[in-house]
């Protein structure tokens, strides 16, 4: 899997958010000012070449839709965050999490149960 740039991620947020549309269905869930048809019709070409759109052509319209799903992507980014920044060591993310936010009792306890094993 390949990173997705700022603009890509963007189009992919609401493409995984809709499940289908066109170019024009994109664009008006975009913040303005709006980009030009172009740009995001080539973003989403981009896309397409990186394995992460495909489409539908109905007449002279082209549907597109997500091919990877944003958990997919997720796992993907949470690894690479994981690798990049803390050695591979998941204790190292948690404990960054834990001196940077200031968790909680309550929120502690809610990763507890989710760690301990279901009996």
């Amino acid at each position: 899997m390949r990173e997705l740039t700022k603009a890509e991620e963007e189009i992919m947020q609401i493409l995984w958010d809709v499940e289908r549309a066109v170019v024009w269905d994109i664009i008006e869930r975009m913040p303005e000012p709006y980009p030009a048809y172009n740009t995001v019709s080539t973003f989403i070409r981009i896309l397409e070449q990186k394995g992460f759109v495909n489409h539908d052509v109905q007449g002279k319209t082209h549907t597109y839709f997500p091919i990877v799903s944003k958990e997919q992507y997720r796992q993907y980014e949470a690894n690479k965050l994981i690798h990049n920044y803390f050695d591979n060591s998941l204790a190292e993310l948690v404990s960054f999490f834990v001196k940077d936010k200031n968790v909680s009792l309550a929120d502690a306890e809610e990763i507890m149960k989710l760690i301990q094993p279901k009996q």
